[in-house]
C-alpha cells in the first residue's frame, strides 16, 4: 500500500454531531496492561500517543476505569496531548466503574454518573467531554433493560455544558430507539468484526440509517467464532493487498459502511503505523465477498 503523510485521513471523515473525525481512530484500553495490553514500557505508551496524531489520528476512545496501579489511559493522555489540538476528539464512557484495587464497581446509577464524568474530565484536563457513551454493564455481555434514566441523566449534563455529544455501548436495536427518544445519539459502540457474532448486523444498518456512526470495538481480534477457516479467507486476501491480516480486518469493518469508524489500540508504536495504515486500503467487491464466505 502507497503511504501518504496522514494515513489516518485516508478512509475519510464522519461528523460525530457537531465533531469531525478521521473515520481511523485509536482506542487506548491496550495502552493500561490490565487490559491485555504492552504498555509495561509507559514512555512507550506516551510515544505511541503522541504518534498517533502525527499519523492523523484525531479521536480517541478512553475510559476512566482504563487503569491499574501504575498506568492509566486518561492520565496518559493528558500527558502526551495536553494541550490538545483543536480537533482532536476525546470520547468516554460511563456506567461502569473501578474501585481503587481495581475491582468493578455495581453498575452507577443515574445520579452517579455527573460524578464519573466529572472524573474524566478532571483526569483529562478538560472543561468538557467532546463525547460520552454510556456503557450499559461491565462485562462482555450486552446489556439488558431500559436506559432511559440513565441516558436522561447524560442528556442533563449535555445541557449543562460538560459534554458535547452522546453515544451508547454495549446495546441492542431497542436502546438506540430509546435514546433517539430523548437526546441526539452519534454514536454505538459495540463488539464487531470480521469474525463476531453477526448479531449487530440489523443494528448497525439502522444507526446509518440515522446517520449515526457505528463503532466497533475488538474489531481486529473479536474471537467469537472459528478463527481457522476466517483466518485462511484473511491470509489469502492480505497476499493479495500485500498487507497484515489485522491491515485487512480493519479494513472489512471500515467497508462496512461509511458511518462505520474503527479505533484499533495497541501500546506498540510499529503496530500503530500498520493499524493506521489500514485507512489506505480498499478492499474489493470480490474481497468483501470471500472474507464473509460467500
Amino acid at each position: 500500500m502507497t503511504q501518504t503523510a496522514l494515513p489516518a485521513a485516508a478512509a475519510g471523515t464522519w461528523q460525530l454531531g457537531s465533531l469531525t473525525v478521521n473515520r481511523l481512530g485509536f482506542g487506548a484500553m491496550r495502552l493500561v496492561p490490565f487490559a491485555g495490553g504492552t504498555g509495561a514500557d509507559r514512555e512507550r505508551a506516551l510515544t505511541v500517543l503522541r504518534r498517533a496524531l502525527e499519523l492523523g489520528v484525531n479521536h480517541i476512545d478512553t475510559a476512566a476505569f482504563y487503569f491499574t496501579p501504575e498506568f492509566s489511559s486518561n492520565e496518559m493522555i493528558n500527558t502526551a496531548l495536553s494541550p490538545y489540538a483543536d480537533d482532536l476528539v476525546l470520547t468516554t464512557k460511563v456506567g461502569p466503574g473501578r474501585d481503587p484495587s481495581g475491582e468493578f464497581l455495581p453498575f452507577a446509577r443515574p445520579d452517579q454518573l455527573r460524578g464519573q464524568v466529572e472524573e474524566n474530565l478532571r483526569q483529562l484536563a478538560r472543561d468538557h467531554i467532546d463525547v460520552v457513551n454510556l456503557r450499559i454493564g461491565t462485562g462482555l455481555g450486552r446489556g439488558s433493560g431500559s436506559i432511559a434514566e440513565h441516558f436522561g441523566a447524560l442528556a442533563e449534563l449535555r445541557e449543562a455544558g460538560l459534554i458535547r455529544e452522546l453515544g451508547i455501548s454495549n446495546v441492542g436495536l431497542e436502546h438506540l430507539t430509546e435514546a433517539l427518544a430523548i437526546a441526539p445519539v452519534v454514536c454505538v459502540q459495540n463488539q464487531y468484526g470480521l469474525t463476531a457474532v453477526r448479531e449487530d448486523d440489523e443494528l448497525l444498518r439502522l444507526c446509518g440509517e440515522h446517520g449515526v456512526a457505528f463503532v466497533p470495538w475488538f474489531a481486529v481480534a473479536s474471537g467469537q467464532t472459528d478463527e481457522t477457516a476466517v483466518e485462511e479467507r484473511v491470509a489469502t486476501v492480505a497476499k493479495r493487498h500485500d498487507a497484515t491480516s489485522a491491515q485487512v480486518r480493519l479494513a472489512w469493518t471500515l467497508a462496512q459502511g461509511d458511518h462505520v469508524l474503527a479505533i484499533p489500540g495497541t501500546g506498540n508504536p510499529d503496530h500503530l503505523a500498520q493499524n493506521v495504515a489500514a485507512a489506505q486500503l480498499r478492499l474489493t467487491a470480490d474481497d468483501l465477498a470471500e472474507l464473509d464466505g460467500a
